[in-house]
């Protein structure tokens, strides 16, 4: 009888053991079924752009009623996994679909033909991306973004603060990540909303082929504040925190500089002293919008493939007032804009094609349509 109980009691210690194993592995993939789980896939810069792929991850913590300080369901439900090189792109994805997550979401245009590629080999697996509306696929949900608004308005402000500074001839630049139809939107509207305060404006844009390069971006904006560029705004992901970083040395040196920030609101990126930051205005994408709204069709049944446009009237786009420098009468002006812009009485050219055929950006800059 001693020898039985004692080989009752290591089995029972063993299976509890196993037990206990068991669930300290648990993956998002594995959680309950009561929640979706959901990976987010992003390129090199990952969620810490304090952009883009960090705006997208927000709307995934919002979802799980976490926070960027709080991220309690990580690791059960959500997860992220940065990609440090292209090649990696369809590999991770195929990771994510191996592993029967609810969702994946992948961040950005340059993640397209990875996912169509994936897409088409599972049906079954629902996906969600971001910049991109052309892909194919009962199981893609594609969220595009009418960037050309909210740049716009930016282009407004930074053009309406110059002209209550007095600056009869101010410069103004731009600074892109990888070129291409996104991007370009961001450049496009940013001109026309200069150009309805100065219509004949010095302006100068650069490309840096690259989201996480913020020295290339710091370099080229030395450069233009040194030739006399009043405002950069940069559509670049982690690159355009180099603008930021430069605008901030400036102004602390007393130079009447600044930077326009992207995506997020990136206003604290910019502080330089009490209560004062380089970053004028921010252009804010709501990416958070896209993956909780995603998250939230997965989790009542009702996913479905598809294209989502998100314009100023859907919420997707708008400007940031943070910036106490930012003058009431220069946003109430812009704010008079955005009621316009919804209500279809100022038109904006989202391509370059379009923008120099009616005359509303000048020929020369380095922006491409595709």
């Amino acid at each position: 009888m001693k020898k039985i109980t004692s080989v009752l009691l290591v089995l029972v210690i063993a299976l509890s053991l196993f037990a206990n194993g068991a669930s300290e592995t648990t993956t998002p993939a594995a959680a309950e079924s009561s929640k979706p789980t959901i990976r987010l896939m992003t390129d090199a810069t990952g969620i810490d752009d304090k952009s883009f792929n960090a705006a997208a991850w927000r709307g995934i913590l919002a979802f799980y009623g976490d926070t960027l300080e709080k991220t309690t369901g990580r690791g059960k439900y959500y997860d992220v996994v940065t990609a440090a090189t292209q090649d990696m792109y369809i590999p991770n994805l195929q990771q994510a679909t191996d592993e029967g997550y609810s969702l994946i979401c992948a961040t950005g245009f340059t993640f397209a033909y990875a996912m169509q590629e994936i897409a088409k080999k599972n049906p079954k697996q629902n996906y969600v991306i971001i910049d991109v509306d052309w892909l194919q696929g009962d199981n893609i949900l594609q969220f595009i973004f009418k960037e050309e608004e909210g740049s716009y308005l930016v282009g407004l402000v930074a053009a309406l603060q110059a002209k209550a500074d007095g600056i009869s001839n101010p410069k103004f630049g731009f600074i892109g990540g990888v070129p291409g139809a996104t991007i370009t939107k961001f450049e496009m509207g940013y001109i026309q909303g200069i150009h309805a305060v100065y219509p004949n404006a010095e302006f100068v844009d650069y490309y840096a082929n690259d989201w996480g390069k913020p020295e290339l971006a710091k370099a080229q904006a030395k450069n233009w504040y040194d030739n006399g560029v009043y405002c950069i705004f940069s559509a670049a992901g982690g690159t355009g925190n180099g603008t930021i970083a430069q605008a901030k040395e400036y102004r602390l040196q007393g130079k009447n500089v600044w930077a326009i920030g992207v995506d997020s609101d990136q206003y604290e990126d910019g502080i330089y002293a009490d209560g004062k930051s380089a970053v004028l205005t921010s252009m804010v994408k709501r990416v958070e919008n896209s993956t909780k709204m995603a998250l939230d069709e997965v989790a009542a049944g009702t996913f479905k493939g598809g294209v989502v446009h998100m314009g100023m009237k859907e919420n997707g786009v708008d400007y940031s007032k943070a910036n106490k420098a930012l003058s009431a009468d220069v946003a109430k002006q812009v704010d008079a804009a955005k009621g316009d812009i919804i209500n279809g009485k100022i038109k904006i050219y989202g391509t370059y094609k379009d923008a120099l055929a009616a005359g509303a950006a000048p020929a020369g800059l380095a922006a491409k349509d595709d």
